[in-house]
């Protein structure tokens, strides 16, 4: 074992104990230790039990440690601390302005175990309100945490979409150098949409030959090129896929490299004689297929239906005549209902305005007292009057419970226009147990809505394990909505089930879980996985004018009494 993964492990172990708050001079003496020992000139693995002992800034016990770690490769005391404290807790130290004593405050007071977790936390501006974090400590971390999960490799789409215009329009500048009627298309995952982006892949169009040396720079770190293609690695980690076409080819070559390997492939073989197409249209007129959006080429439903001429015609943003599920100043949110509404009526153009504050289960998020939730309706009647035609309608994120109930007596349920039903709380479950507690949720007459189903946090949690079949079933059985959450780190429910919620007469609804007015934004998101799953305007919940919405909570709320 060499000084500096000797300096890393006494490192590692003081600040685990530092986390479990144990005696600080034995931290400190560690943690000393550790730094000496990565500056040291001479190797300790050279050394004798006793010569460690009388090395300045070591000490009899740390020598103890040292000489544990060369014998054995490992420690104790560290196995211990491990054992005691969640991985992701352990993963956050490695984030750069986190040390132990905002990590314990983190995991000890938010609950907050893990770095997807955390960064939702940022995003929901719920760090200012520990001891000892501020707005700025809060941007902090969130930027640190977005430069550690760029570095793993994969990346969510909406944190990729800007620098992915950026290269394109740098690709496109040095190709009109030559050519000035040369342009760059975004292929690949990107085109389609996917909500993790692994590379991103460009076609080149130009009418002049493509030569390598004109894209390549200082800036990115060349993998292989050859006559047609160029891969190349920026400065984050990401793989830059470029292919050369003519204008000729330009088509048939954008279609090889948006869709998935088997939809390119089961297309390909529809078609006998390979030729230069004028558009993607016409190849799949040739193959004798409709025209399929970029977003289904997944090989899922999507070559079936182009067959039968039944692809369903893909919502659009322009379809959305509202927002559900969103979050302001009384609870976590950063924005007041007025602010939120304002923006919503005059900045999108939407109708209706969906409150969903916390309910008091969430107390790490203000969550509403029964006394507070009266207090808000009291503040939405009065903006109603002020902003009609506009429309605020009163709902509640409500936590499931552990049995499934929810965290309100139905006296006080049905005092909201609608219920958005989530699970917040003891998320390690089993899927008989995770299925089980949802379906109890879903069969209660106030629940309206179900949100983010899975608790999924993208690259970072899972999310907990589910019958989807049943979970979607039951949603159809009691007349439940399911949530496409469009915060881009959940987009749950997953694309991949929204044809078998579909098929089952399932509404789904686009919420952006918004915490402040940049978050309605994020609809956008929900609108590229859902047309991914293949849903309609006619599908989609907050596709219904303010009218047919407005009756269906009234409707609803009917039978509830019947």
């Amino acid at each position: 074992m060499e000084n500096k993964e000797i300096s890393r492990t006494l490192k590692l172990l003081s600040q685990l104990m530092e986390l479990h708050q144990e005696n600080p001079f034995k931290i400190k003496s560690i943690a000393n230790a550790s730094f000496k020992v990565d500056k040291l000139p001479f190797k300790l693995k050279d050394k004798s039990p006793q010569e460690l002992e009388t090395i300045d800034g070591i000490g009899k016990s740390t020598a103890a440690k040292i000489t544990e770690l060369l014998q054995s490769g490992t420690l104790a005391e560290l196995n211990q601390l491990i054992a005691q404290t969640p991985e992701g807790i352990i993963e956050m130290l490695s984030i750069k302005g986190l040390g132990p004593k905002k990590i314990e405050i983190i995991w000890n007071e938010l609950g907050i175990e893990n770095i997807g977790e955390l960064y939702y936390a940022c995003n929901e501006n719920r760090l200012i309100e520990a001891k000892g974090f501020g707005l700025k400590t809060q941007e902090e971390i969130k930027k640190a945490i977005e430069f550690k999960m760029a570095n793993a490799g994969r990346f969510l789409f909406a944190k990729i979409e800007n620098l992915a215009a950026d290269y394109a329009q740098h690709f496109q500048t040095l190709l009109q150098k030559n050519d000035k009627n040369a342009s760059v298309i975004i292929s690949g995952d990107f085109r389609r949409k996917c909500e993790i982006i692994e590379d991103l892949t460009y076609l080149l169009i130009s009418s002049s030959p493509i030569h390598s040396s004109v894209l390549l720079s200082d800036e990115f770190d060349l993998i292989s090129e050859s006559k047609d293609y160029l891969e190349l690695k920026d400065k984050n980690g990401i793989t830059l896929k470029c292919f050369f076409s003519s204008p000729e080819e330009a088509a048939w070559k954008l279609f090889e490299t948006t869709g998935s390997e088997e939809h390119v492939e089961k297309v390909k073989n529809l078609i006998k004689n390979q030729q230069n197409y004028t558009s993607e249209k016409e190849i799949y007129d040739t193959a004798g297929l409709d025209f399929i959006e970029p977003e289904l080429r997944e090989n899922h439903q999507e070559l079936e239906w182009a067959k039968s001429r039944q692809l369903p015609k893909l919502i659009t943003y322009s379809d959305l005549k509202g927002t559900l599920h969103n979050h302001s100043t009384w609870s976590d949110g950063v924005h007041s209902i007025e602010e939120m509404a304002l923006y919503c009526r005059d900045e999108l153009g939407l109708s209706y305005l969906g409150m969903c504050d916390h309910s008091k289960t969430a107390v790490y998020a203000s969550g509403l007292s029964i006394e507070r939730v009266l207090q808000q309706h009291e503040e939405i009647d009065h903006l109603n009057k002020k902003l009609a035609p506009f429309k605020i309608f009163k709902g509640i994120e409500s936590d499931i419970l552990g049995d499934g109930s929810l965290d309100y007596p139905d006296e006080i349920l049905e005092k909201f226009d609608f219920v958005v039903a989530s699970i917040h709380s003891n998320l390690k479950m089993d899927e008989e147990k995770a299925t089980q507690r949802l379906i109890n949720a879903i069969e209660n007459p106030f629940t309206t809505i179900l949100g983010h189903p899975t608790g999924r946090l993208l690259l970072s949690r899972s999310g907990y394990p589910l019958d989807f079949k049943k979970i979607i079933d039951a949603c159809a059985a009691n007349k439940v909505v399911i949530e496409i959450n469009a915060n881009p780190l959940r987009l749950d429910l997953d694309w991949r089930w929204h044809q078998y919620a579909l098929e089952k007469g399932v509404m789904l609804s686009i919420n952006p879980d918004a915490h402040r007015n940049e978050g309605f934004i994020d609809m956008q998101y929900g609108i590229y996985v859902a047309r991914k799953g293949g849903l309609t305007a006619e599908q989609c919940f907050n596709s219904l004018n303010l009218q047919q919405i407005s009756s269906y909570f009234v409707e609803r709320k009917a039978k509830i009494r019947v």
